[in-house]
């Protein structure tokens, strides 16, 4: 709809909210409290002691960085929707919203990427870790892992920005791809650009991931005890953030394929699934799993006898 020369998009995802919209808000506000406390939380840890001051920690920081700037994308916006009459959003908001979903969303995946190659220089080459991985080298890791996926979003986001819309309803609680379904023509150059785009910065990044880690593997079995257990300690917290954030990947491609094919309440469970659960389970992931992040959580909650 059309108000003020400003298109409006209606988001048409939410179920039964005149009955349950305090509910929503209360639980989704517990949880984006939870989501911001934790991950602060232990980006602070690494931020003042200087024993966590290592390249793995850096990246773990921003990782962690990346989760609260993706639940900040659509926590707020959603939390208003729940209290509002209507759910809408202007266009230009939309299109930002889907830029800073997907640009944040695939940024995780490249960051793992280079907490992968950090992994396999410090058990592989360990007398060689100081050197490879320098203050250079992590900037221009962290640089490349949020201007990369960047340049590959905007460019559709930007071919779209004045495409013609047949519908202003969106069958979703925030703006993500299924935008794709209310335009009256889909351009097949930037369709097959999107394809590309999905390979380069969300399955290109994981087959490495998982190439890095059966080397390390691989390595770590014919070395000694030690060695093995350090590859399990470090490794394994970045496996499982992995496995966590590629469901979320695998839910958002599911939701947005399967639109008519899947419930609404289907749809709307599945969604609040989805930017939930990875969101508050990398910092627990990393908090208990990271055995200096963990020894730092325990001073702060655990008093001394």
């Amino acid at each position: 709809m059309t108000e003020m020369n400003v298109t409006y998009i209606i988001l048409d995802g939410h179920v039964e909210l005149e009955k349950y919209r305090f509910l929503y808000f209360f639980i989704m506000l517990m949880g984006y409290i939870l989501i911001m406390c934790s991950n602060s939380t232990i980006v602070c840890f690494i931020v003042i002691h200087k024993n966590l001051h290592e390249p793995m920690y850096i990246f773990i920081a921003a990782l962690l960085i990346n989760t609260v700037f993706f639940s900040t994308a659509v926590y707020p916006k959603l939390l208003i929707d729940f209290l509002s009459e209507k759910q809408i959003i202007s266009y230009p908001a939309c299109l930002i919203q889907i830029f800073m979903f997907y640009f944040l969303s695939t940024s995780e995946f490249l960051l793992l990427a280079v907490m992968a190659f950090d992994r396999y220089v410090s058990i592989c080459k360990p007398l060689r870790y100081p050197a490879i991985m320098g203050k250079t080298t992590i900037s221009i890791f962290l640089v490349l892992a949020w201007l990369i996926p960047a340049c590959h979003i905007v460019v559709p986001l930007i071919g779209n920005a004045h495409s013609k819309l047949c519908s202003f309803t969106l069958k979703g609680i925030f703006c993500n791809n299924s935008i794709n379904y209310i335009f009256c023509m889909s351009s097949r150059a930037l369709l097959t650009y999107g394809l590309v785009a999905l390979f380069n910065i969300s399955l290109l990044p994981v087959l490495f991931i998982i190439f890095t880690y059966t080397v390390i593997l691989i390595i770590a079995s014919k070395s000694g005890r030690e060695v093995r257990k350090k590859a399990a300690q470090t490794c394994l917290p970045h496996l499982l953030v992995l496995i966590n954030y590629s469901c979320l990947l695998t839910f958002d491609v599911i939701i947005v394929r399967l639109e008519s094919d899947i419930s609404k309440t289907a749809r709307f469970v599945m969604t609040l699934q989805m930017i939930t659960y990875n969101p508050l389970c990398n910092p627990i992931i990393y908090g208990l799993k990271m055995k200096e992040i963990y020894k730092h959580l325990k001073r702060l909650f655990v008093k001394p006898q």
